[in-house]
């Protein structure tokens, strides 16, 4: 028996939220921070939370992102709770001076995410020079994704 046609493919599903939700120009290097790094004022919950205790915004922040990365939809539970194990791990390098290495890294894998411009160097200086605005920014963009979502979730 033989076939006169082949299957046509089939769209791709697509998952998930708008990772340019303030729908900002995208050039060939890609796109801006959806807030600037001293927009930081705009959440100062999050923003006071980083200065006091950076491994628990990083060890949210970090868990928000695996979460949209591996599922493809929001966190139910927001970052989880207070301390996780990279809360733990961030804490313990924090001592030691070496906290900004974790943050660098999570920041080129959430600029990637969102194909936001930027590279090795800014990552680098924005962790080490600026904690708690780099983690709030960083929490900004998941939020905007995350709501893009809307209820459904």
């Amino acid at each position: 028996m033989a076939y006169a046609q082949q299957p046509t493919a089939h769209p791709g599903m697509t998952v998930g939220g708008n990772r340019n939700a303030k729908n900002l120009p995208v050039g060939p290097d890609g796109r801006e921070w959806s807030n600037g790094l001293f927009g930081c004022f705009g959440d100062c919950g999050t923003c006071l939370v980083a200065c006091c205790c950076p491994c628990i915004t990083y060890g949210k922040v970090k868990h928000r992102y695996e979460h949209l990365n591996s599922k493809g939809y929001p966190d139910p539970e927001h970052g989880g709770g207070c301390c996780n194990s990279d809360c733990m791990m961030h804490a313990l390098l924090t001592f030691c001076g070496f906290g900004w290495i974790l943050q660098m890294g999570t920041r080129s894998t959430i600029r990637g995410r969102y194909n936001i411009k930027g590279g090795a160097a800014g990552d680098c200086c924005a962790a080490f020079c600026c904690t708690p605005c780099e983690l709030t920014q960083e929490a900004q963009e998941l939020e905007l994704e995350e709501k893009s979502f809307g209820k459904s979730g």
